[in-house]
């Protein structure tokens, strides 16, 4: 037998597969042991022994603690295919056990692999010549495909013993993904000088990460976006063009709501903890934009900073608070500086009356059970009439709404028609907010923004000037 050829052969399964050579005797030496007991059938497990010297590769087999006499080579067929088997099984054995201690350590951490396949919708991804890992649907960004040979750039999510198999979960819609990718770009994250705080992601869509500096002199937004914004395209490009608001962190709430729903801007913030619940006024022209496209600038500003969040504008703000205020003072007893007191506590409507009860009301405010109980009773029933106005404004106002953009869309590709002139001048003034083609490019293949929900684009002059003529003639004609 060649031993060092043997060792040679060893030493490269050791490199290769990453696994340690003192296993490798230790499986070649049960190998042998199973050998010999095939070849003597015999079910004796302590009959034979077997030690291989790491250095110079020699075999010494004993049975009965006496030196064996004849050589393995001698064994024969059947005992050669055992040894083989037992041989490739436990190098298997070992090259999952390496794989596994390697991995789960790796949890959490940024891996580049290389696709291979989807199976059930799920991405197989080879991480090197050992390992495959799968992507669930789940874990994918929404849209986003992969061709066989790309590169995947991914997180490793979850790493499990699977029976025979290593079973390694990758993701690329995980929010710690954009933080490893800010480790990545943003050196002052990886050295801990700027914290990553709070997170908020939907995968393809929108991020908001807030970030604090623990040094005065470094700006903790500006460090992320980098020069004319190099750092932070880096990380959208490996997104696919997924936006990403960074949020200047801040310990008082109000500042921080306030911060993450920009680019809108806040005329006031009032907080009822009591509820978690955060009211923000806003003026009209920047309801759309605190809100954002289908809601998610708000979605995401809640989540981000962990209160729920009412959008109002100034007159519906108003017009809560005159309600809570009318209903609660036609209560016996109840005085004004009660109401100012709801207010500063953030309660500032008959629903958050409903919502709190009585307890709260009596502990806050020292209220006996049955005034708490009659406030709480009148909020509810003055809730449920508010509720109903509300549902029949949002009808009538869709309605209207749905009219001028018929009416807009008559307009602009020419049909005839008997228009009213309010509607007509009143649609083609909003005519830019209705497209005749609508895109078909998804909230990710749009290009980058700054803001959450455009504006509508201004009218051009042949706009204006037909909108004139409009108001002009119902003028004259009155």
């Amino acid at each position: 037998m060649n031993t060092q050829e043997m060792m040679r052969i060893l030493d490269s399964i050791a490199r290769d597969r990453n696994i340690d050579k003192a296993l490798l005797l230790r499986d070649l030496e049960t190998a042998m042991v199973s050998a010999a007991r095939k070849y003597f059938n015999t079910l004796d497990a302590e009959e034979f022994q077997c030690t291989v010297d790491p250095l110079s590769g020699q075999i010494n087999l004993t049975r009965h603690g006496e030196p064996l006499e004849m050589s393995p080579q001698d064994f024969g067929r059947i005992a050669a295919q055992t040894f083989k088997q037992v041989m490739i099984q436990k190098f298997r054995d070992d090259e999952r056990s390496s794989i596994l201690d390697e991995y789960s350590k790796r949890v959490g951490e940024i891996v580049t692999g290389t696709a291979q396949r989807y199976e059930g919708g799920a991405l197989v991804v080879s991480l090197d010549t050992r390992a495959e890992a799968f992507m669930p649907r789940s874990e994918q960004i929404p849209g986003e495909q992969f061709a066989p040979g790309e590169r995947v750039r991914c997180l490793i999510l979850d790493c499990r013993d699977a029976g025979n198999q290593v079973k390694i979960v990758i993701s690329r819609a995980h929010p710690d993904l954009i933080k490893r990718l800010f480790e990545v770009e943003v050196p002052e994250v990886a050295e801990r000088i700027i914290e990553v705080k709070a997170m908020a992601r939907e995968a393809g869509y929108r991020t908001k990460i807030a970030v604090s500096s623990i040094d005065s002199k470094v700006d903790a937004v500006g460090a992320c976006v980098g020069v004319r914004g190099s750092r932070i395209k880096n990380i959208v490009d490996e997104l696919n063009g997924e936006k990403i608001d960074i949020v200047r962190w801040n310990e008082s709430s109000q500042i921080l709501i306030q911060n993450s729903l920009k680019p809108a801007e806040v005329n006031e913030i009032s907080l009822c903890f009591e509820l978690g619940r955060a009211t923000v006024v806003v003026r009209d022209d920047q309801l759309s934009l605190a809100i954002g496209k289908r809601g998610q600038n708000v979605r995401l500003a809640a989540r981000l900073t962990g209160w729920d969040i009412d959008i109002l504008t100034p007159e519906e703000f108003t017009k809560g608070l005159e309600t809570m205020s009318e209903t609660l003072l036609s209560i016996e007893g109840t005085q004004e500086d009660l109401i100012d007191r709801l207010a500063a506590l953030g309660m500032v409507s008959v629903f958050d009356i409903e919502e709190v009860g009585a307890e709260v009301l009596m502990e806050q405010f020292e209220l006996s059970e049955e005034m708490a109980t009659k406030m709480v009773e009148a909020a509810s029933e003055r809730a449920k009439v508010v509720a109903v106005e509300q549902e029949k404004a949002k009808e009538e106002s869709d309605r209207k709404r749905k009219e001028e953009e018929e009416a807009a869309r008559r307009m602009l590709s020419g049909e005839g028609g008997e228009v009213d002139a309010d509607t007509a001048a009143a649609a083609i003034l909003g005519a830019g907010s209705v497209s005749p083609q609508p895109s078909d490019k998804t909230p990710a293949e749009e290009g980058p923004s700054d803001q959450d929900g455009s504006e509508a684009p201004e009218p051009d002059e042949d706009t204006d000037q037909r909108a004139a003529d409009i108001l002009g003639g119902r003028t004259t004609n009155e």
